[in-house]
């Protein structure tokens, strides 16, 4: 999402910074090699010269591999640091691309292939061609937006306008099977001022649910097509599609002002926080349809949590946001982003999870991504590698969302080292963020008048502290802080959050962590791995007043909590033993304690395979 010239945001320091530093330096790299040696370009080159060949991959949505990664590099070619051979490959695809497209617009070198059986649009359901045109979309806009360069957008509005001449007010009524081309549209709309890309992706949505799609292999829940959009009576079926197709609805909304839209959206975005979001904030409870579950099936060891429903999340949560300025989208737009999206990419920036489990037994043997031998954790790279080039572009992009402008307040809901600069004021932020919970505001550059910033205090800070040099310090609670006034160059704003070790415990309908408990400090969620501890992981037993005494400590670049835990008095023999009348099953006495290291729970796994728990069995406190 382009904030315009009024604003721009940059990212100085600190942990945002660090991810992006890597995502140039290493992951870029590396996922240009893995695309390359996978054959992505080769199945473009041969449209053009039928003696390359054959098609390379499974999958008619191979492109957006491409698309993802060229909309990452838009935003990294034009720097002086940037990625190396990054320029090359960006211009080489993008070449491409203007080669392989048809003369009528259509590009899918999938259903291009001279050995392709299928017609291009036989199979909208499984076929992808309008997700893949999405994917386009985001990749020509950005780079527009960010290099001036108008080649993607040429070959994206081509393929765009053929949709729109097929499939709009007076074409065929059809949808996709996999939701993702609403919000590209509508950016397109934004970019263009073309009203017809803002039409079509109003058409995509309102067919939803209205029997315009064949459903084969998994039933209308799954595509979210067996209700309309406004009737879903929760967030359903296939985690990505859902939270795409959210995302979508929520930009249709933003620019159509369609009230109905909105109440559904906030019904759904609240449903979901409540009853199907992990801890971690992970969407998807299903690996066998890669789907949400029914309210409160949230399985730890079994969590799906992909990816790229992280991502699709904080898309949805930020549109959210900008349509009501709520801080709670916010509040997990963050818990997903050093959670859930931040987990599935390794320390060194060169492998990655498909789906993201919140434990990890010592005898699992099922590889990310339920691929064929290989990694037991995160490998380089996928069959279907949708969410590596996805990681990349969004973390390319992550200094867009540290700070909004709405209705004239500069609202600054992420915390990182940053510079903003909103018209003529400019702050310079400072932080340890997520690591220290102070937050320092310092005025660079202001204008004559009164200017009202606003800042977020997170759900999870019941009492925060704000700190003025004109108004002194006070206590402020979760949700926006307001400072109005005329700032001065110089001004200082400072906001302090404690973030002392915090235990959770479920919702006594979430069956798998039901009197179980788990530690986060700040926005982060931590997990003990088996390398931590001396006792099995299984065996362990927590208390909140454990987590309460927690300490932290630095290791290397980030903070642990070092925990006294308990051991179980003898580990369970029978799968399903006799209770007495005066057994208590939920809580458990301890036969000692030993010292146990928790660890950033999105740092898990970049050491042996070993056993992982973000949920302990409660110990009863003495």
């Amino acid at each position: 999402m382009s904030h315009g010239t009024a604003l721009r945001i940059e990212l100085t320091g600190g942990l945002l910074h660090g991810w992006q530093q890597r995502n140039r330096a290493a992951t870029i790299p590396h996922a240009i090699g893995e695309l390359r040696k996978a054959g992505n370009l080769e199945n473009l080159r041969r449209l053009a010269d039928a003696t390359v060949g054959p098609y390379r991959g499974r999958y008619p949505f191979l492109d957006t591999d491409l698309y993802k990664t060229l909309e990452g590099l838009a935003y990294e070619v034009g720097r002086e640091d940037a990625p190396a051979g990054a320029r090359e490959f960006y211009d080489e695809v993008v070449e491409l691309l203007g080669r392989a497209q048809a003369g009528d617009g259509y590009l899918n070198s999938y259903f291009q292939d001279p050995d392709q059986p299928k017609q291009p649009w036989s199979d909208l359901g499984w076929g992808h061609e309008l997700y893949n045109l999405g994917h386009l979309i985001q990749a020509a806009v950005a780079a527009r937006r960010r290099l001036g360069d108008d080649r993607l957008l040429t070959v994206a509005r081509k393929f765009a306008d053929l949709v729109v001449a097929k499939y709009g007010e007076h074409g065929a009524e059809v949808i996709d099977g996999h939701p993702e081309v609403e919000m590209a549209l509508v950016e397109l709309y934004r970019e263009t001022g073309e009203q017809d890309y803002l039409t079509q992706a109003r058409l995509f949505v309102e067919r939803r649910g209205r029997g315009k799609l064949e459903h084969t292999i998994f039933p209308g829940e799954y595509f979210q097509d067996h209700v309309p959009f406004r009737d879903l009576p929760s967030v359903t079926g296939h985690a990505v599609r859902m939270a795409y197709l959210a995302a979508g609805v929520t930009d249709v909304y933003l620019e159509t002002g369609d009230a109905t839209l909105l109440a559904a959206l906030e019904r759904l975005w609240d449903d979901m926080v409540a009853t199907k979001l992990y801890l971690t904030g992970g969407l998807g409870s299903r690996h066998s349809d890669e789907a949400i579950g029914d309210r409160y099936e949230l399985p730890s060891e079994r969590a799906y949590a992909e990816t790229c429903a992280a991502i699709g999340t904080m898309q949805w949560a930020w549109r959210m946001f900008q349509a009501t300025g709520g801080s709670k989208y916010l509040d997990v737009y963050e818990t997903v982003l050093y959670n859930a999206y931040a987990v599935g990419l390794s320390a060194d920036g060169t492998a990655f999870f498909y789906d993201n489990p919140l434990q990890r037994r010592p005898d699992h043997s099922q590889r990310s991504g339920m691929e064929d031998g290989g990694e037991l954790l995160r490998r380089a790279w996928f069959g279907c590698p949708c969410c590596p080039p996805n990681i990349i572009r969004w973390m390319s992009q992550l200094q867009d969302q540290v700070a909004a402008v709405r209705d004239g307040v500069l609202y600054v809901g992420v915390y990182a080292d940053a510079r903003v600069t909103s018209g003529d004021l400019k702050l310079d932020i400072t932080t340890d963020y997520p690591w220290d919970g102070e937050i320092t505001l310092t005025v660079e550059e202001a204008p004559d008048e009164e200017r009202t910033i606003a800042l977020r205090v997170p759900q999870w800070c019941p009492s925060a502290e704000l700190e003025e040099q004109s108004a002194g310090r006070r206590g402020v609670g979760p949700g926006w802080v307001v400072v109005r006034r005329r700032f001065v160059v110089g001004d200082v704003v400072r906001l302090t959050l404690p973030m002392a070790p915090r235990a959770h415990g479920a919702h006594p309908y979430l069956d798998a962590a039901r009197a179980g408990i788990a530690v986060a400090r700040g926005p982060l969620v931590y997990c003990v791995e088996q390398q931590d501890v001396e006792a099995p992981v299984d065996d362990l037993l927590l208390s909140p007043g454990a987590v309460h005494r927690a300490v932290v400590r630095r290791r290397g670049d980030h903070l642990v909590l070092e925990l006294t835990v308990g051991v179980a008095e003898a580990p369970a023999t029978e799968l399903y033993p006799v209770l007495t009348e005066t057994t208590e099953p939920t809580r458990e006495t301890a036969a000692c304690t030993v010292p146990a290291t928790f660890g950033p729970y999105f740092l898990w796994g970049n050491r042996q395979a070993l056993a992982m728990r973000v949920w302990l069995r409660t110990e009863r406190d003495c």
